[in-house]
């Protein structure tokens, strides 16, 4: 008798338990995947770009006061061997972004204090990194396409004297 008034306890309890992990919706994915990617900056399709972008020295009075910028330097991604109608650059998010400013953290160990490294669409636009906000779609032409940038430094206080070093992954995105 016992035996049957604990199987019973335990199928009570366990009807009980199973109405607490009730669904509450449904996450639904989707994706595509592309045949083929361009050549970004003539890298064969598959490698890893490295693009080296090298900012000016510039003095840390140019950048006493939060928000100031300087040394705005420009780069480019030239895509090569595209079949889609446009491009979009996809900064990625990592350890090397502060998510409060959508800018690169200075990696540097002893370097350049209050300075990050702050990226701008072709229209100078700031591009926020954690939501690339203002990230640039180009359009495709003859398999060819040019996204310009560029980086600068944007103080978030009174910078003091060192080496800046920072770096991104990026993805492009085709369509």
């Amino acid at each position: 008798m016992k035996m049957k008034k604990l199987v019973l306890a335990l199928c009570v309890g366990l009807g009980t338990s199973s109405a607490a992990f009730a669904a509450d919706g449904v996450i639904n994915i989707t994706g595509q995947i592309n045949g083929s990617t361009c050549q970004v900056n003539g890298t064969a399709n598959g490698t890893l770009a490295t693009v080296n972008v090298t900012l000016p020295t510039v003095s840390k009075s140019a950048l006493a006061t939060k928000g100031a910028t300087a040394g705005t330097t420009p780069f480019v991604l030239n895509l090569t061997q595209c079949t889609g109608a446009s491009a979009k650059t996809l900064f990625e998010l990592g350890s090397t972004v502060d998510q409060t400013t959508g800018n690169l953290i200075n990696q540097t160990t002893g370097g350049a204090s209050n300075v990050q490294v702050g990226l701008l669409n072709s229209s100078f636009q700031p591009i926020n990194i954690t939501n690339n906000t203002n990230s640039q779609t180009v359009s495709i032409s003859n398999n060819v396409a040019t996204l310009n940038y560029y980086a600068q430094y944007v103080a978030t206080g009174a910078a003091t004297a060192g080496a800046v070093n920072t770096s991104v992954m990026f993805s492009m995105q085709y369509n």
